[in-house]
């Protein structure tokens, strides 16, 4: 979706180099609230946090081979990284954050090995250093900023880790009890879990607007899966029939996007509304009239559990976050991976992405624009559609009326943070199903920070996103514009 964002001003100084304050602007708003909240505010209570699934055998044997794993990785991930300084190259782009990834499975497989099943933190003392981190990064950037240099990418990182660390032990802090406690196992899994349907829902916009189709309708796609996957799956009483209705059914919702906005070249954004507006009556129409009437033969699905892979699922908080998933789940992270390897590692992606930039030049060397565009509106349907399928074969055992409940327009959201990047829009995602997961745990442990907050806070992360407070996001050139072959 299009988006016009206002910078801040920018000044030019003696040295001819053009200056953006929009980095250390945001970065400094947002070390000076998380400093008055998790350092000012922050009261003297301990928070903790369970690690380990201590319930399992196999958890230390998993435990072992995930050090064992991770410390190979980070050794071999080092010396790459080495060889490539020593001889002058540059270092591949996704050997970083790899490393890290591998040092943070090391650091958990560490624990798991120890036996560490609760880690227990000074509210105080992690805010006031989380408070000093995200300052002294602001504080970088802002000196970088006049001498037309960037704050190095692991700098960005650190303020992020600063800033989630720091907030979620003040939330857990503020706890009824005297020592607060949550599993942080379950609080990621149950994120991921509510992330599922947003993960769907970005990709399927990415797969669009990457093409030049601005895809309003994620919400109306994403309520007719639902309701294609409660009644294939009940009609069959198979659930793979209702995954594959609900694939259909999304995709049919995209091709009227397709045929009005391409052929008839009718406001891509209008169109969208519209077919929110009349996917949420027709589905209110059909559950009143036949699945309220006829329950059993209708709405009855059967139900996807949890698929649980075996020794990966022990390894200590990242098993149960992503080894202990639906077939939903898992076809979220393929899903995933197809289309980031398709876009920026195939000649087709390499179309798509012309086709959403310069539709005049990809017409020139032979690339046909607008079937290009009706196939991955198609196709982002589809994907949509699976993702609605999660409410009634994973979530629930039945459709009711709006039941997407807006994760939809939550998901194009999610997009315009991850900056139409398949994997910043799963990034983002799971910000959203994070925030979704800890409104209903803050709530358990007696927190006196008030849901709703935890409910705007993406939200106002995404408007300084879209602002280019924290960086650039800009659109594809020519989303929403129709092609016209003259």
């Amino acid at each position: 979706m299009s988006t016009v964002a206002t910078a801040p001003a920018q000044s030019v100084p003696a040295s001819g180099v053009m200056v953006s304050w929009k980095a250390p602007l945001g970065l400094g708003i947002l070390a000076i609230a998380g400093t008055i909240l998790f350092g000012v505010f922050a009261g003297a209570k301990n928070a903790a946090f369970g690690i380990v699934d201590t319930g399992r055998a196999s958890s230390v044997l998993a435990a072992w081979l995930a050090f064992a794993v991770a410390l190979g990785a980070a050794g071999w991930l080092g010396s790459v990284g080495i060889r490539a300084r020593r001889a002058g190259k540059p270092i591949e782009r996704w050997i970083p954050p790899t490393l890290a990834a591998a040092v943070v499975v090391l650091v958990l497989a560490l624990l798991g090995v120890a036996g560490v099943t609760v880690i227990t933190v000074s509210s105080p003392v992690v805010g006031w250093i989380a408070s000093l981190v995200m300052l002294g990064v602001a504080g970088w950037s802002a000196w970088l900023a006049p001498r037309g240099r960037k704050l190095p990418r692991w700098a960005a990182a650190a303020f992020a880790v600063a800033f989630v660390v720091g907030f979620l032990v003040w939330i857990v802090a503020g706890g009824r009890d005297a020592t607060p406690f949550i599993s942080l196992a379950g609080l990621l899994a149950g994120a991921v879990t509510l992330a599922v349907p947003l993960v769907f829902g970005s990709l399927s916009g990415v797969l669009c607007e990457r093409s030049g189709i601005v895809n309003i309708a994620i919400e109306g796609q994403l309520l007719i899966g639902a309701f294609a996957a409660a009644v294939g799956a009940t009609v069959t009483r198979n659930v793979y029939a209702g995954l594959a209705a609900a694939a259909i059914a999304g995709a049919l919702v995209s091709l009227v996007l397709a045929v009005v906005s391409i052929k008839y070249l009718v406001n891509q954004i209008i169109v969208g509304v519209v077919l929110n507006v009349l996917v949420v009556g027709l589905t209110n129409f059909l559950f009143s009239t036949l699945l309220t009437a006829n329950p059993e033969g209708l709405n009855k699905p059967p139900h996807l559990g949890s698929l649980e892979i075996p020794v990966l699922a022990d390894v200590p908080l990242i098993g149960p976050i992503l080894f202990r998933q639906s077939l939903v789940g898992y076809l979220m992270y393929v899903a995933v991976i197809v289309v980031y390897v398709g876009l920026f590692h195939t000649r087709w992606g390499l179309r798509v992405r012309a086709v959403g930039e310069h539709p005049q030049a990809a017409d020139t060397l032979g690339v046909n624009v607008n079937r290009t565009r009706f196939w991955n509106t198609i196709i982002g349907g589809a994907v949509a559609g699976i993702g609605g399928s999660f409410f009634t074969l994973v979530a629930v055992d039945a459709f009711s009326k709006e039941m997407s409940a807006g994760r939809g327009y939550i998901a194009l959201a999610a997009l315009i943070f991850g900056r139409w990047n398949p994997l910043g829009a799963f990034l983002a995602s799971l910000l959203f199903g994070f925030a979704d997961n800890l409104q209903s745990v803050i709530t358990i442990i007696g927190s006196p920070v008030p849901s709703q907050f935890m409910a705007m806070l993406p939200y106002v992360v995404t408007v300084f996103a879209v602002a280019g407070l924290v960086g650039r996001s800009r659109p594809p050139a020519m989303e929403g514009i129709p092609y016209v072959k003259g």
